[in-house]
């Protein structure tokens, strides 16, 4: 049995290509989804990955889910935070709940996941976390001040907690997708996107699995040097 990965929101979209690459690699992952228990299932159906169901943006349901995961399948080596919602509108019309809950689940998110693993991971010498930001918290986005918000946060957090662990042997980093070729991606509409496409210098929308690849690297013992760096990907759109 490999080390044991967990991938939040990891049943769809760039989240279950990160966990399908890493069962693939020989890792035992767990994915931890939201809601959608049809994805859930044809997940652990077509590939054999262990799902279990809580919301991260609540602190005492990862303590939990983690504390299950290791009782299920050993001790999590392993955490990729990949979960994220967005609720856009400009600040005219975004309400205090819109603002809260994505910076609950997109930045909150790692910290409830990183802090129920963290003294584990203190104690055998080793951890790996890969935090999903975006170009979006880099560059920011017209109509999305709680979701650029909070992926830049991620970005500012990954450095911070990279010190804490650098000498324990646990290493932080995150990766920033620019547009990729997934459901929420595909939701915006047709003039929206040609536009976006317009300004990728590589002339096309990413795929999950460019982002998995970067999420794979992280994560191995080659990597150990890199720690506190973001790993954009993002067809050259936006050189950070």
């Amino acid at each position: 049995m490999g080390r044991l990965a967990v991938v939040t929101g990891g049943t769809r979209g760039i989240g279950r290509a990160i966990s399908e690459r890493l069962a693939g690699a020989g890792y035992t992952v767990a994915a931890v989804y939201a809601g959608n228990a049809e994805a859930a299932r044809a997940c652990e159906q077509t590939q054999g990955i262990s799902c279990y169901q809580w919301d991260v943006a609540d602190y005492d349901a990862c303590l939990a889910g983690i504390a299950q995961i290791e009782a299920d399948l050993g001790p999590v080596d392993i955490v990729v935070n990949n979960a994220g919602i967005t609720r856009d509108g400009t600040m005219k019309r975004m309400s205090p709940d819109a603002w809260k809950k994505v910076i609950d689940v997109n930045l909150g998110g790692c910290y409830n996941m990183a802090s129920a693993v963290w003294k584990g991971m203190l104690a055998r010498k080793f951890g790996r976390i890969v935090n999903i930001g975006s170009i979006n918290g880099q560059a920011g986005q017209y109509g999305q001040v709680n979701y650029a918000a909070a992926k830049s946060g991620i970005h500012g957090f990954t450095k911070a907690l990279a010190q804490e662990g650098a000498a324990h042997g646990i290493t932080v980093n995150a990766i920033a997708p620019g547009y990729i070729d997934t459901d929420m991606v595909a939701a915006v509409p047709d003039h929206v996107l040609d536009k976006i496409i317009a300004g990728i210098p590589v002339g096309r929308l990413g795929k999950a699995h460019e982002i998995a690849r970067g999420v794979h690297f992280l994560v191995t013992d080659n990597a150990g040097f890199v720690t506190g760096s973001t790993l954009s990907i993002n067809g050259g759109q936006h050189m950070y």
